[in-house]
């Protein structure tokens, strides 16, 4: 058996909450809608909440022509968590609609709904309300991954998630094309929505 190490050595880069939905037509189909939210209690720029929804992932193009809106009350914080993390991410590495998004201040956050029937994230910028709601959610189950495994492919990650079987995104009441499918995260079949709760990315530190 390997040993655990009760005290991880590396630097923590952040802390929070990151859920995520992730919608296509077909099972192996093209995203046709990608939704992700931060709540973020610890990073190198303070803390903060973001919610990136792309409902044309690639189209560099942002509202009204798209709806690929980045809702912030922390610009430098989501700049530094889409540059060394979300665009790491295999489903939205390499989308135009990154670079092509708009930016919108934040003028509210809240959640509604519990942790096993419904929950949403809702956020209101000017002219805008963006929803992302989970639905019909399983048990949680701790994740612990290196490097080799996580999202980035170079941070230890620890987090509680909750797989949801279904999915939603909306914005100004206009729901994105799309259904949740499943997908091999973490070793295990798992639907493309999820919530991900008391998450932290670590750097490894050097030789570890």
């Amino acid at each position: 058996m390997n040993t655990r190490i009760p005290v991880n050595p590396g630097t923590v880069e952040w802390s929070g909450e990151n859920p995520g939905i992730y919608l296509r037509d077909t099972a192996d189909g093209p995203w046709t809608g990608l939704g992700i939210f931060f709540r973020v209690v610890l990073s190198p720029h303070g803390r903060g909440h973001t919610m990136i929804v792309l409902d044309e992932p690639d189209a560099a193009a942002g509202f009204p022509d798209a709806a690929n809106i980045c809702i912030t009350d922390n610009k430098r914080m989501t700049k530094y968590l889409i540059e060394g993390f979300m665009s790491r991410f295999p489903s939205f590495k390499g989308k135009a609609a990154l670079t092509g998004m708009s930016w919108h201040t934040l003028l509210s956050v809240r959640t509604e709904g519990d942790l096993e029937k419904q929950y949403s994230e809702i956020v209101t910028a000017d002219g805008i309300e963006a929803v992302m709601t989970w639905k019909d959610m399983g048990e949680p189950f701790p994740v612990e991954v290196t490097p080799e495994t996580s999202a980035t492919r170079a941070h230890d990650m620890y987090s509680v998630f909750f797989e949801a079987k279904d999915a939603s995104i909306s914005v100004n009441g206009t729901p994105l094309r799309g259904r949740v499918s499943d997908r091999q995260f973490f070793g295990k079949t798992m639907s493309t929505a999820f919530l991900a709760l008391s998450e932290t990315w670590v750097t490894p530190a050097q030789g570890g």
